[in-house]
């Protein structure tokens, strides 16, 4: 496979920059061992320079046509795309200052040249001269949905607008480049900054053996021997808040945890949220919109603002009678255990947890055990292999960006490559925080020649102590499979257009590969095949796995009402006017107030750590893991039908979701996969909430 490389001129001068070359690697693999932050910044200007000259050759088309304008952009700006692909996902991965004093240097160049080419008039006239030719073409489905993509996405970017509007676009873009950057280096340092001394053992009381080590672990590293070390990293903060009896450290530890960003200080995130905010509002009312959230909701499945509001309020009806007889049940169980007048927040996964297991004899200490990391992923590769025929071999030739990181050569049924996967699996002070997949490189094919996806998962699982290995809660043994579920979509792709391959699809669409192979977890047939006593290698028992599937639903009117208050609290932002929103504590409070079921904590703040909505691309889109949890429990019920691993419904899922990637539009396929379209009467039934 060829990596187009720089242009001759460029390559000479650069020939000491292994971004600017084709990467003599297997698979044309980014060449991590011997690429340097300072390699960045020229890489990124000579593959601008680039780009530029592949659209200067696209406008002087004199005839303008589908493959010479239309396919021709598609495939521009390829180097351009990977060295900007690897510096960001090394900037969310495996971070330090100058990766991040080069992000802001980076992303104002980036945003500038996005918005050269998206505000080209003469680029622009060329696609829309090939857009009105459009019924004489005899495009094919994928063909077809790209000319539409291609026109709308400069529409959407101000390609019609005058001179001065046009100009206040860039301006925009850049600021917002910069403020999502700044937003996150500020929910990182917080995060790192933190720390939770214990020095007296009483003060451990509750917390698992494995919990103690980790955190003793953690103490010595910072040179504090003899004490132990708690973080707000996932690892760290989820056990201590389940298990620890020390109830005022619980408190302290979340309000640490919830007040991110939001102290009055140098790392305070509530004015960057307004700046946001506004520049936001502004771009959608510059391109026509009344609101942000309707320039976004064009391009769902939702369709619109007032579609998603009806959606989250059937949800919160239906599910907040169920939440609030969980909290009544939990308050007393909590009084008659130990005396607790007012049930608090900090309290909640601490009970929570004790009563699960009072009725269902189950925990994450009972079953952490059986899912020991290496044997997780062994079995999440085998629940793939018995699904979709496919196969994972690691190959220590693929340079990784870290000791830790492993690369896997994805083979097909008859040993042919198909795709490279990176597991990252481990929290450190360079990675952010949560659990995400990502892609260096989609699924592309040109004049018969295929490029083959760069596909990665990051997480931040429990790590090995110097007593077990890495022992996974059952949450983190559901966020693996989550992950792995985006993964397959980005491996499987079958499509000739990268921007329609993988997980490029309609964002209230991409988490139904994900959330449908969460379903796998709590199936015997699936369970068998990786979880075994990582002492004993005995198989989990079945009496387990159904107390496991039982105590699924437990909870989960609160669940989903806490999803659903971080879906109207995104909704909010993105349909007011931000010049209305004076006090982001206060507008918190007052949108969270209707899906309260625990008295607010004074001095907390969500919005300022919710990179999902300031940072990430869930800005009036996070509804969308509530939206795509209606396709996943729909489909799944199919497969439950069929049987988990049959190979006609996996063949389907396979061929009209997760390859199909965004050919068309996500409603067809999914009527294409399942015969109809989804009934969310299926995800009730699985929640517990129906009647």
């Amino acid at each position: 496979m060829n990596v187009i490389p720089i242009n001759n001129m460029n390559i000479k001068e650069n020939n000491s920059n292994p971004l600017l070359v084709a990467f003599a690697t297997p698979y044309e693999t980014p060449p991590f061992h011997e690429i340097q932050p300072e390699h960045f910044l020229p890489a990124i200007k000579a593959a601008i320079e680039e780009a530029k000259e592949e659209i200067s050759a696209i406008k002087r088309q004199k005839k303008p046509n589908f493959k010479d304008t239309i396919e021709a952009l598609e495939s521009s700006g390829e180097k351009l795309s990977m060295v900007s692909s690897i510096f960001f996902n090394l900037n969310a991965a495996e971070t330090n200052e100058t990766i991040q004093a080069l992000a802001k240097e980076i992303s104002p160049l980036l945003s500038a040249h996005r918005n050269d080419v998206m505000l080209d008039e003469g680029l622009f006239a060329n696609i829309n001269e090939v857009y009105t030719q459009q019924n004489e073409l005899d495009l094919d489905e994928e063909g077809q949905t790209l000319l539409e993509k291609t026109y709308k996405a400069f529409i959407r970017n101000g390609a019609n607008l005058p001179p001065e509007k046009k100009e206040r676009l860039r301006e925009i873009d850049q600021q917002l480049s910069n403020l999502g950057l700044e937003y996150g280096e500020h929910v990182l340092k917080e995060t790192n900054r933190y720390e939770l001394v214990v020095d007296d053992k009483e003060d451990l009381k509750g917390l698992p053996e494995s919990v103690v080590e980790a955190a003793a672990q953690k103490a010595t590293e910072k040179g504090k021997d003899g004490k132990w070390v708690f973080t707000l990293a996932f690892p760290s903060y989820v056990p201590f808040m389940t298990y620890a009896q020390n109830r005022e450290l619980r408190k302290q530890l979340y309000f640490a945890y919830n007040t991110k960003a939001c102290k009055g200080d140098e790392l305070d995130n509530r004015d960057l949220i307004k700046k946001i905010l506004s520049l936001k509002d502004e771009r959608a009312r510059l391109l026509g919109y009344h609101r942000y959230a309707d320039f976004v909701l064009e391009e769902r499945m939702a369709g619109s603002g007032e579609e998603v509001m009806a959606f989250l309020h059937d949800l919160l009806e239906k599910s907040k009678p169920k939440a609030q007889e969980e909290i009544r049940e939990l308050a007393e169980f909590a009084k008659e255990l130990d005396g607790i007048g007012t049930l608090e927040k900090w309290d909640f996964s601490y009970y929570s947890e004790k009563l699960k297991m009072k009725k269902y004899e189950v925990d994450d200490e009972l079953l952490k055990p059986y899912f020991e990391l290496e044997n997780t992923v062994n079995g999440v590769f085998k629940t793939a292999e018995k699904l979709f025929g496919i196969h994972f071999k690691p190959n220590k030739e693929i340079p990784v960006y870290h000791k830790e990181v492993t690369a896997y050569e994805v083979l097909d049924k008859q040993g042919e490559h198909l795709a490279v996967f990176y597991a990252d699996f481990f929290p450190r002070e360079g990675k952010r925080s949560g659990a995400w997949m990502t892609s260096y490189r989609g699924h592309s094919r040109k004049n018969g020649h295929s490029k083959s996806p760069l596909i990665s998962i990051v997480c931040n699982f429990t790590r090995p102590t110097k007593t077990k290995p890495s022992l996974l809660t059952f949450n983190e043994v559901t966020t693996l499979f989550h992950e792995f579920g985006h993964a397959l979509h980005g491996m499987l792709a079958e499509g000739r257009y990268e921007s329609l391959s993988g997980t490029n699809v309609y964002w209230d669409f991409v988490e139904l590969p994900s959330q449908i192979m969460e379903n796998w977890c709590f199936e015997k047939e699936c369970l068998d095949l990786f979880a075994r006593h990582y002492e004993t290698g005995k198989k989990i028992p079945e009496e387990l796995i159904e107390k496991l599937k039982k105590a699924a639903n437990f909870h989960q009117g609160y669940q989903t009402v806490r999803q659903v208050s971080f879906g109207l609290l995104d909704m909010a932002y993105y349909t007011s006017d931000p010049n209305e929103i004076e006090d982001i504590f206060e507008f918190e409070k007052a949108q969270m107030r209707q899906t309260e079921l625990l008295t607010p904590v004074e001095g907390t703040l969500m919005s300022t750590s919710f990179g999902h909505i300031f940072q990430g691309g869930y800005a009036a889109g996070y509804y969308s893991y509530k939206w795509a949890e209606v396709l996943d429990a729909d489909a799944f019920e199919l497969f439950l039908e069929k049987g988990i691993f049959d190979p006609n419904t996996a063949e389907s899922f396979r061929r009209n979701i997760l390859s199909a990637g965004g050919i068309t539009h996500p409603a067809k396929l999914y009527r294409r996969f399942r015969g109809r379209d989804p009934k969310p009467e299926a995800l009730l039934r699985r929640a517990g909430l129906g009647k």
